[in-house]
C-alpha cells in the first residue's frame, strides 16, 4: 500500500510547522557585516596603497622596480 501526500506551503510555513528557528535576522546581520568588511577592504586597495604595501622599502618608484625586474629576468647584475 502506498500513500502519497502533497503539501503546498512556503518555506517559512514549513519551518514554523517543524519548530525550526527563524534565522533570517541573523543571516541579514551576518551579510551586512560581510558587506561592510568587503567595502572596507576595497577602499584599502587603491593602487598607491597596494604598491607601497607590496614593494620592499628600498624600491621607491615604478622605474626602479622595472629595472630590478628586468635584471632578475635577464639573470645578471647589470647596472
Amino acid at each position: 500500500m502506498k500513500i502519497h501526500i502533497d503539501i503546498d506551503c512556503t518555506p517559512e510555513e514549513a519551518r514554523t510547522f517543524m519548530g525550526l528557528p527563524d534565522v533570517a535576522p541573523m543571516q541579514e546581520a551576518v551579510m551586512k557585516e560581510m558587506q561592510d568588511r568587503m567595502m572596507a577592504a576595497m577602499h584599502s586597495m587603491d593602487p598607491e596603497t597596494l604598491i607601497k604595501t607590496w614593494l620592499p622599502a628600498g624600491i621607491s618608484n615604478l622605474e626602479q622596480m622595472q629595472k630590478m625586474f628586468w635584471q632578475q629576468f635577464a639573470g645578471g647584475e647589470k647596472k
